[in-house]
């Protein structure tokens, strides 16, 4: 398991960021076939249940991780990339929409937004790390592993 090398204070957005990674990387390192993933669900006490299954869920996991790691794409490049290469006109409709909404944002109370924003992206990659224990102990138990939660610090 990925070790955290740095030390931020609990609550710290980096704490959790870093959590979150190195929660999803042990993921990735104990699920060797993710096929194993495909059809099963969350149980009954779990968020997710009647959702999408834990392969569906282990493959969210992994992409959110890797802009966590290494950022977000450009705004341009990341509508390329959902379009599949080309941009449709009520996307583009969207995006100027959302440039105008924006400006409207811009004149609210910036500091109340960053408070908002923060708490919200705390509160998931929390709740996204939780998953992603979820899903290594679903597989660990799938495949017959002892599962043994691991501390990070």
């Amino acid at each position: 398991m990925q070790v955290l090398t740095k030390n931020y204070p609990k609550n710290c957005l980096l704490t959790v960021m870093d959590r979150y990674s190195a929660v999803v990387h042990n993921m990735e390192q104990v699920v060797m076939f993710p096929s194993l993933l495909q059809d099963v669900q969350l149980s009954a006490h779990g968020h997710w249940a009647g959702g999408p299954d834990l392969y569906k869920c282990f493959t969210m996991l992994k992409a959110i991780c890797v802009d966590v790691d290494h950022g977000l794409l450009p705004r341009e490049e990341w509508q390329v990339k959902m379009a599949g290469g080309e941009a449709s006109e009520a996307e583009n409709e969207a995006a100027a929409m959302e440039e105008a909404n924006g400006e409207v944002l811009r004149q609210l109370d910036l500091e109340a937004q960053f408070h908002l924003h923060f708490s919200s992206l705390h509160h998931i990659l929390t709740c996204l790390t939780l998953k992603a224990e979820e899903v290594t102990k679903i597989y660990q138990e799938i495949t017959g592993q002892v599962y043994r939660p691991r501390t990070l610090g």
